[in-house]
């Protein structure tokens, strides 16, 4: 009998995962497992690997010349760096905002279409679905749905960054990464974000780099503290906030560096 294979679930499991950006050791032999359905926070100093590590889960170092790697990421058992893996499908299954937003300059319906369109959608009724459906995923339909065919740039930042999100979702991923979203946004903007991934995380793996403590505290489920490359600590948000067991966790969080 023919087994059946297990729906995806978008668990990202890393494994003396390390990497270079020509003679510079970025990260150190991370062993890593973000687990399905929740948000996972990458906190520590500036330059300390976080940001690698998150472009590492859908390949988009592969853009910078002369990087390598060793070691493997696997999402659902699969090795994104296998012989066999298609890096469009890959980016299409791991979607990623960046810090600063970027809506094509293109109507708020043709920014989020335009991933459905490249992959084949050509059909108008099931693209007005997929809008729709994103936008709402994004919690930005009521505030849109009026002038969908209007310039994206027109929408603030923080409807923008939701935008951008959206545009992400309509690609129906597995994965959700985020490089500090919301460091350019107002605090109002910032709390739309942070409601609008606690509500997502029911239908998506999360992992989310972010500077501000609180902000991890807030949103995440589990937490991971890099330093100079290095994966020093994860846990549970709540005890690595209050109970982390490495001591240069403790200084990090108490704000003794960084």
């Amino acid at each position: 009998m023919t087994a059946i294979a297990a729906p995806p679930t978008g668990a990202i499991n890393a494994r003396d995962y390390s990497f270079w950006y020509g003679e510079k050791q970025a990260l150190f032999d991370v062993t890593l497992d973000l687990p399905a359905r929740k948000i996972t926070a990458f906190i520590g100093p500036s330059g300390c690997g976080k940001s690698t590590f998150l472009r590492s889960i859908n390949r988009m170092n592969d853009t910078i010349p002369r990087v390598r790697h060793t070691g493997e990421v696997l999402l659902d058992g699969e090795p994104i760096y296998g012989p066999d893996q298609d890096v469009t499908t890959l980016r299409q299954r791991v979607g990623m905002v960046f810090q600063r937003w970027n809506p094509f300059p293109k109507s708020i319906y043709d920014n989020v279409a335009y991933g459905p369109r490249i992959n084949g959608t050509r059909d108008r009724a099931e693209l007005d679905r997929l809008v729709e459906t994103s936008l709402r995923r994004a919690a930005l339909w009521d505030e849109v749905k009026d002038r969908l065919h209007q310039s994206a740039l027109g929408l603030s930042g923080g409807q923008q960054q939701r935008l951008c999100i959206a545009r992400t979702l309509a690609n129906e991923p597995e994965v959700l990464l985020l490089d500090e979203p919301c460091s350019a946004l107002d605090p109002i903007a910032t709390q739309k974000i942070e409601e609008l991934l606690y509500e997502l995380r029911a239908e998506l793996t999360i992992a989310i780099v972010t500077h501000n403590l609180q902000q991890a505290a807030r949103v995440s489920d589990y937490t991971a503290f890099f330093y100079i490359g290095r994966l020093i600590e994860v846990d549970e948000t709540a005890r690595l906030f209050t109970s982390p067991r490495e001591e240069r966790t403790n200084s990090y969080i108490t704000g003794r560096f960084g």
